[in-house]
């Protein structure tokens, strides 16, 4: 007698995805998923080739000129007022500016920061529960950051509370674009494992877009390269990098082998 294994449903999901800024599309053709409870996803790809594109047309920052971005199965730019809260709630994109643009002022406590985003977790239904200690670890910060303020912050520092804040409300999906750039190349690695055991625990779905092959390939067991707008390649970086992946034979794979030889070199 045969089962079957029920698979779990994307939160977000493009298909056949277009989108562009008043000009010519900047991305065209993508298909992509982002499904909770599954290992997380990268995306590489030299500057330009759109990787920003992707992620702000999956959260409705732009429109789709063709295909669709859906959450849940509906349109993410034609979502009700309570669909957005939901939405808000759960799935969180943390960019290279970190806070900028989620209504925290840097005025106030890094402890203040993270319990206002708990706060908005229990309104939207997603109480944590966690203590502001663990978000902080969460992103290797210690407990004695919590009563400084955010301005006196370096940049890398600033970039790892976003994520604490992401993490307050348990989404379901997590963005990450660029989210590291400012942090120091030692302390990455360090971040991005315990970024990564946060995430298994709470089953977010994570997408991973950077153009630090070293962190893409420590966290995602998958990866798509992007180039002219489109995936070209797609499979484990190793694999990618080895020849062995669909479409690893393409000129954008070799231009990025190119550009970081080192890093290459380490995944073989």
């Amino acid at each position: 007698m045969s089962t079957t294994v029920d698979l779990p449903e994307p939160i977000l999901r493009a298909t056949g995805l277009s989108a562009g800024y008043a000009g010519p599309d900047v991305v065209h053709g993508i298909d992509l998923e982002v499904v909770p409870g599954t290992a997380p996803v990268g995306i590489v790809g030299e500057s330009g080739a759109g990787k920003s594109t992707v992620v702000r047309a999956l959260v409705g920052l732009v429109r789709p000129t063709r295909g669709h971005a859906t959450f849940q199965g509906r349109a993410v730019s034609k979502l009700s007022r309570r669909d957005k809260k939901t939405f808000k709630a759960e799935v969180r994109r943390v960019s290279q500016d970190g806070l900028a643009g989620v209504g925290i002022d840097p005025r106030w406590t890094v402890d203040r920061a993270l319990s206002a985003a708990l706060t908005e977790a229990r309104k939207a239904g997603r109480a944590n529960g966690r203590p502001v200690a663990d978000l902080l670890a969460d992103v290797s910060l210690e407990p004695r950051y919590a009563p400084r303020t955010i301005h006196s912050l370096s940049g890398g520092e600033k970039q790892r509370l976003a994520l604490a804040v992401a993490l307050a409300t348990r989404p379901r999906a997590l963005l990450l674009d660029e989210p590291l750039t400012a942090v120091d190349p030692a302390m990455r690695g360090d971040v991005v494992r315990r970024l990564g055991e946060a995430t298994q625990a709470l089953g977010t779905a994570v997408l991973l877009v950077s153009h630090d092959l070293e962190l893409v390939e420590r966290l995602c067991p998958t990866v798509h390269v992007l180039a002219d707008g489109t995936f070209v390649a797609s499979g484990a970086l190793r694999d990618v990098f080895a020849g062995t992946a669909p479409g690893s034979d393409h000129p954008a794979v070799r231009g990025l082998a190119e550009a970081a030889p080192l890093a290459v070199q380490r995944f073989r």
